[in-house]
């Protein structure tokens, strides 16, 4: 199991391109994801949330600042050594679920697991524990052309939690869903998240997918314009059922 850290960005800057006038991505962001916290990263298009998740995750690397978790700075961290860490440390959830659609639900699941040299046995048996925690018992065997959307992304669910990761990072996870579907892969989003103690950061446009989540930033040009902070009671929780 990955150690619990806090994750936290320092002033952030990304710039793209390298003639003419750059364009400004993040104009110095900070923001700390404390474990097991969930947080919404909400604004417009072009306002600079994926961008800020891609740095956080170490898929970027800032132009300025930095990213520290586990007292390393990603940034300064070899480009091997940062893939290591997003298949350890760190899960993904994407909008359209990114599964390989020649292998079955267990494998997908699996996949950071047997690409972390674990054996595909027991990769397969850990992936198969969390279908099941997650409502998918007895379709292990699927391939994801036999697979609803939902059940889909319940399958991307496992595979970012199967490694016991300490961030995981959802970008729009139900930007492909409908509404329904998406409300039931948030509960269960939140709720094996919730479960294991892991941190989740979400970026989305939809106030009711932030609802989920304990903390709102809002961003706008590059910044942090605004926070939020929701305490989520049990009556809450049930609300968003």
């Amino acid at each position: 199991m990955t150690t619990r850290t806090p994750l936290s960005a320092r002033r952030l800057v990304k710039t793209y391109g390298t003639t003419g006038v750059p364009t400004t991505a993040l104009a110095g962001v900070d923001l700390t994801v404390t474990p097991g916290e969930s947080v919404a990263v909400m604004g417009p298009s072009g306002s600079g949330k994926t961008t800020l998740l891609h740095c956080l995750a170490g898929v970027l690397t800032p132009t300025q600042g930095e990213v520290l978790w586990a007292g390393q700075d990603l940034a300064g961290l070899p480009d091997a050594a940062r893939t290591a860490l997003r298949r350890t440390d760190f899960g993904f959830v994407f909008q359209s679920g990114q599964l390989l659609p020649e292998l079955p639900a267990e494998e997908n699941a699996a996949l950071p697991l047997m690409l972390g040299g674990t054996p595909r046995e027991s990769a397969v048996e850990t992936a198969r524990r969390w279908l099941d925690f997650l409502g998918l018992a007895g379709m292990a065997s699927r391939r994801p052309g036999e697979l609803s959307g939902g059940q889909a992304q319940r399958v991307a669910i496992a595979r970012a939690l199967v490694g016991s990761p300490g961030v995981v990072f959802a970008d729009e996870p139900t930007g492909a869903l409908d509404q329904q579907t998406g409300h039931d892969v948030l509960r269960v989003l939140t709720d094996a998240t919730r479960a294991t103690g892991a941190a989740l950061v979400v970026v989305t446009h939809d106030p009711q997918v932030a609802r989920w989540c304990e903390r709102t930033v809002q961003m706008q040009d590059g910044r942090i314009v605004a926070e939020h902070r929701r305490e989520h009671t049990s009556a809450d929780r049930a609300s968003l059922r």
